[in-house]
């Protein structure tokens, strides 16, 4: 039987929601964010860094849906920047916290942090369309 379209399918189970948080923590040391971005990257509050130890520690992931959403947009531009700088690594892990002109000099990390999840789609939505090229 077809679920209605607005219903969302159900959260990632627990052993795959502890994989996700593994994998994001690992991908934000990569990335040298701060406790302050990595907080911004997951929409989680300011406050929250008791969340995010948590995660550090293995816990997994909520189940919400946008934070579920936001770890695959996050993996999504991981796997996008790994495809566009394939023999530069440090290029790739870098990319996000590097200034950047189609994004009125600022970095990815700051778009996101500035226009929240809306932010995280533009990001992605430019690493897609760059891939594209």
């Amino acid at each position: 039987m077809l679920q209605p379209a607005l219903q969302h399918p159900e959260s990632p189970d627990r052993a795959a929601r502890e994989r996700l948080s593994r994998m994001l923590m690992t991908l934000f040391d990569h990335w040298d964010l701060s406790p302050e971005d990595r907080l911004a990257l997951l929409g989680l509050d300011p406050a929250s860094r008791t969340t995010l130890s948590r995660y550090r520690n293995g816990a997994p992931l909520a189940g919400s849906r946008d934070l579920i959403d936001r770890a695959g947009h996050l993996l999504g531009i991981h796997k996008a920047l790994r495809v566009l700088f394939p023999r530069n690594r440090e290029l790739a892990y870098r990319w996000m916290t590097s200034r950047n002109a189609h994004f009125g000099n600022r970095s990815p990390v700051e778009v996101v942090r500035k226009q929240g999840f809306a932010g995280l789609l533009m990001v992605r939505a430019y690493l897609d369309e760059e891939r594209g090229r």
